[in-house]
């Protein structure tokens, strides 16, 4: 029986130190494919953010965006967009609570640049897409934007209370830590995306894996019973929940994991 691999990006593929692909984590994952294991890439990047690299490793599909859209096997079996009215009431309120916005969807990723950025760590993303020569609107009130989730990163408590008012009414919020909140809509999460997958290759929840890192796998760590938490998670809360916890993603976590429950 093939089993189902299941990998998060950031801080699980990627080094925590630097970010890197580790040359085990990739070698591994071709193994376990060549075995006739299916993997997937699990992530709250939309799926132009997922970068060649990744791709390059080699993988049968992508869920992305939190679960909002799916491909499987080069077919795109799943897309939810928000529609325009609601993304402009998110960057209404967002502009009134003064927080820094940055809008993702399938095609593209967004900061409202109508005033300066102030959060640091929002800033240095923008400065990351801006180093890669990355293609980022900034007419966000044109008829025709809208996005499919969003992050927001604020300085004072009152601004997320406040900012939550509006968002509430369509997106579950995710505390990514510290003053970093990312949103999914409401239904759709790294579980609903991996529901989606089994049901759709047929393949019983016994026979899938799940490896992450942060708040955001929460949902994907718990709903399977095979869950893999890297040495570097954040939280520690994590580890209490995992099946097992392998090493770093920077010390070879991702091969000792699949190697762990034989998967390559």
């Amino acid at each position: 029986m093939r089993k189902i691999v299941f990998f998060d990006i950031d801080g699980t593929l990627t080094s925590e130190i630097d970010g890197s692909i580790p040359t085990s984590t990739a070698a591994s994952i071709r193994k376990a494919r060549e075995k006739g294991n299916l993997m997937f890439i699990n992530t709250g990047r939309c799926f132009q953010n997922v970068e060649q690299r990744f791709r390059d490793i080699g993988f049968d599909g992508y869920i992305c965006g939190c679960g909002t859209n799916i491909y499987c096997d080069g077919r795109d079996i799943l897309y939810v967009p928000q529609s325009h009215e609601i993304t402009m009431q998110l960057l209404e309120q967002a502009r009134k609570t003064r927080v820094d916005i940055l809008f993702e969807s399938r095609k593209e990723v967004a900061f409202d640049l109508s005033r300066s950025l102030k959060h640091p760590k929002a800033i240095r993303l923008y400065q990351a897409f801006v180093n890669r020569s990355y293609p980022m609107p900034e007419d966000l009130d044109n008829p025709n934007f809208f996005c499919d989730k969003f992050v927001i990163w604020y300085e004072e408590p009152w601004q997320l209370t406040e900012f939550r008012t509006v968002s509430d009414k369509y997106f579950t919020c995710i505390d990514r830590g510290g003053t970093f909140r990312e949103f999914v809509p409401y239904g759709y999460s790294k579980a609903s995306g991996i529901n989606a997958v089994l049901s759709y290759y047929g393949i019983p929840k016994e026979d899938a894996y799940a490896f992450g890192d942060s708040n955001n796998d929460l949902s994907m760590l718990t709903c399977l019973p095979n869950s893999i938490v890297m040495g570097n998670a954040s939280p520690s809360s994590l580890f209490d929940i995992a099946s097992f916890v392998t090493a770093k993603a920077s010390e070879d976590g991702i091969q000792k994991g699949l190697a762990h429950f034989d998967l390559f």
